[in-house]
């Protein structure tokens, strides 16, 4: 009977298979879910306050502006998402009178986008839109709500988040940009300021009984935004959340006292018109998003670049032309602070998708001799496939240009911030952590965005010579220059010439994790080279961007995804008025030049041109002097995908991806089942072991008491 137990026991863990390290409930098992991961928490999911990569990951899949990028076709393409066509521009003169099309931008006072949305469109379920009980004050979650209602999107809920941009307690990081351009909306903030109500916490403030000039609705399902001259740019804010509805109902409702103390807020509960609504949130943890039964039904598009109709890798990316959205009923997210588990779950077929860490690079990728780049033959065994994309990103160093010390614009501090950006070598960085995945940074624009020179005429003569023969390439000016220049700042050999105390510089970063050491040892090297010490200070994301946000830093780490594929949307990181602690803008180097903000304020209202780029020239030779930032690298993304995942196409510059895409569950069971089935032999030679050492002790015992009888 032992030995039929123990086989039993066998056959019952080969049957269970999967199941042994299955991370996922068996009730999820067998549906159309797809599995991914995130490894920072978002901190802001409302619309009118989220401007991060991790937070659009979730919010792009939930609100929904008028416009979105069309997912197949390169270079980017807006078209409608709630609207009924893209809107075109109608120029104004001064006195309202409307101007031609070939109108010059210093004629033109005023630009009118008017926006007609889709009838018919609803918002997911909400407590908001229904009456809830007596006792609902002592809800803890909006889970506890019992009543859900909806009601269709009007041009008032885009118009009411517009407004949400000028509420004193938001806070929106976008606000001082749009006061400059939204007619109306820097008197609307001013108003909202002197307001008792906005200034007093848990107390809702109605928007809708204060007017803004250059926004209104027009009826029922359009409205008009006015915006001060002509920004062609305009067009893209429309399709980021910023722009997207937020009804009133929802805003009071998330207003009501006590409920910012249990986190029944926007910022932790978004509600949309989108193909996902959000149905558990624990940002430590996992985040769910799930299909929303009143989405109103996009379309898979049906036209893409060249390529995308033949076979890649066995896809075809417009098979599913003309299908209704979205292909997947959920998505699971599940937070994962460490690479080496989040690649391994992968491999096991637990993660749909994933990037490439520079620990896996090798295992997953291999370079020829050429530069060419193909999947290894275990990942190629597996079925995986491999995108690659140059992202239009940019990776830097920023000076803080309020601190005393590397900031202000004297000649001193101006050769210290040169000295410290040659002392890096940014194309070892990119070799050594980034797998040869990048393009050292010449300037804030990327490849692929106008504005970007190739060749000498893109270098950054502050930093790097030409070298002729052959293709010609840039290399970086010698650490001895570095050493001059840091002498003539005032500091020879790394120490104060006055004290002789040594430089020491603070990095703020939030490098932690896997592979963090390693690189604070090579900048610690880096600085090394020129006498100087390094402090780096690593924190957590949400510590970081508030040490920024008040210039408690003096050195940090930061990069920046491009909102939309223009030039203004880089340039703009260093434009005065954008400054991160007097504006609360998108300037986080607190850079102000009186010459680059006018060169700005004249190149942004133009279209591409030779005019335009002679302009960007005259910026970018500003920065190369004044050398704000330690220019750092643009990265090139490697992205990896199941078989059973389809329809993925990379994107840096839209984030509605997910309602795009597919899984084939089916496909997915059984592979998993084949790459996780247990392995039984160690367990059955551990039993035969077993046995073998109790057998004579068993023989002995028996022979003892059949004696004894």
């Amino acid at each position: 009977m032992r030995w039929i137990s123990v086989l039993c026991l066998l056959f019952f863990i080969a049957g269970c298979g999967q199941t042994l390290n299955d991370p996922y409930p068996a009730a999820d098992r067998g549906r159309n879910i797809l599995y991914t991961a995130f490894t920072e928490r978002p901190k802001h999911l409302d619309p009118v306050q989220s401007y991060s990569e991790d937070e659009i990951t979730f919010t792009a899949q939930i609100y929904e502006p008028p416009l979105q990028y069309h997912y197949l076709k390169r270079p980017y393409e807006l078209v409608p998402a709630t609207a009924i066509d893209v809107p075109k521009p109608r120029y104004l003169d001064a006195r309202g009178r409307l101007l031609p099309d070939s109108a010059a931008p210093k004629q033109i006072a005023f630009t009118d986008y008017i926006i007609r949305l889709r009838p018919g469109i609803r918002y997911q379920p909400h407590p908001a839109f229904a009456e809830q009980p007596a006792t609902s004050a002592a809800f803890m979650t909006l889970a506890d709500f019992p009543n859900r209602g909806t009601r269709e999107l009007t041009a008032d809920d885009y118009v009411y988040e517009i407004k949400r941009l000028a509420h004193p307690r938001l806070h929106s990081p976008i606000l001082g940009l749009m006061e400059e351009y939204i007619v109306g909306l820097k008197e609307l903030s001013q108003d909202l300021k002197k307001s008792a109500v906005a200034v007093r916490q848990g107390e809702w403030l109605d928007l809708r009984r204060y007017p803004i000039a250059g926004v209104e609705a027009i009826d029922r399902h359009s409205y008009r935004i006015r915006i001060k001259g002509k920004y062609p740019q305009f067009l893209y804010w429309l399709a980021m959340p910023f722009f997207a509805a937020v009804p009133w109902e929802v805003d009071r409702f998330h207003s009501q006292p006590g409920m910012a103390e249990k986190n029944l807020t926007l910022d932790w509960y978004p509600m949309g018109t989108g193909p996902y609504m959000l149905t558990e949130n624990n940002p430590n943890a996992r985040m769910v998003l799930e299909r929303n039964p009143n989405y109103h039904g996009d379309r898979y598009p049906c036209e893409g670049e060249a390529g995308d109709s033949a076979d890649n890798d066995g896809v075809n990316l417009l098979k599913d032309c003309g299908q209704p959205l979205p292909f997947i009923d959920k998505i699971v997210f599940t937070r994962e602070k460490e690479q080496i588990p989040y690649w391994n779950k992968f491999l096991q077929g637990y993660y749909d998708a994933s990037g490439i860490s520079s620990d896996s690079f090798d295992q997953a990728v291999q370079v020829a001799s050429g530069g060419e780049v193909a999947l290894t033959d275990s990942m190629r065994a597996q079925g995986i496939s491999l995108a690659t994309s140059v992202a239009t990103s940019t990776m830097y160093m920023g000076f803080n240009m309020l601190d005393p010390l590397v900031g202000g614009g004297t000649e001193d501090a101006r050769k210290l911030r040169q000295a410290l950006s040659l002392a890096i070598d940014q194309e070892e960085f990119i070799s050594i952590f980034q797998n040869g995945r990048g393009q050292a940074a010449q300037s804030p624009i990327p490849p692929g965005i106008f504005g970007y020179r190739e060749g000498r005429a893109g270098i950054n003569p502050a930093m790097y010579d030409w070298l002729d023969g052959g293709e010609g390439r840039p290399q970086k000016k010698s650490v001895e220059l570095a050493k001059k220049l840091l002498s003539e700042a005032g500091y020879p050999n790394g120490r104060n010439a006055q004290t002789g105390e040594p430089l020491v510089i603070n990095l703020d970063t939030t490098a932690t994790g896997v592979g963090g050491k390693s690189r604070v040892d090579w900048l610690n090297k880096q600085f090394q080279k020129i006498g100087v010490q390094l402090v780096v200070r690593s924190t957590d994301y949400n510590r970081f961007q508030e040490k920024v946000r008040k210039g408690a830093v003096q050195l940090f780490y930061f990069g920046w995804n491009a909102d939309y594929p223009d030039p203004e949307n880089f340039l703009f990181l260093l434009y005065g008025p954008q400054g991160k602690v007097k504006h609360q803008g998108e300037n986080a180097a607190n850079y102000a030049n009186p010459e680059y903000d006018r060169l700005f304020d004249e190149m942004r209202a133009m279209e591409n041109s030779p005019r335009r780029q002679a302009i960007i020239d005259k910026m970018l030779a500003i920065l190369h002097h004044d050398a704000p930032w330690i220019w750092g690298y643009h990265p090139k993304d490697y992205t990896l995908r199941h078989a059973w995942l389809t329809n993925r196409k990379p994107s840096k510059v839209g984030h509605n991806t997910l309602k795009y895409q597919r899984v084939d569950v089916a496909q997915r069971a059984r592979f998993r089942a084949e790459w996780n089935s247990p392995v039984l032999w160690p367990l059955a030679l551990v039993v035969v072991l077993l046995a073998a050492i109790a057998l004579p002790a068993v023989i002995a015992h028996r022979h003892r008491e059949r004696a004894a009888a």
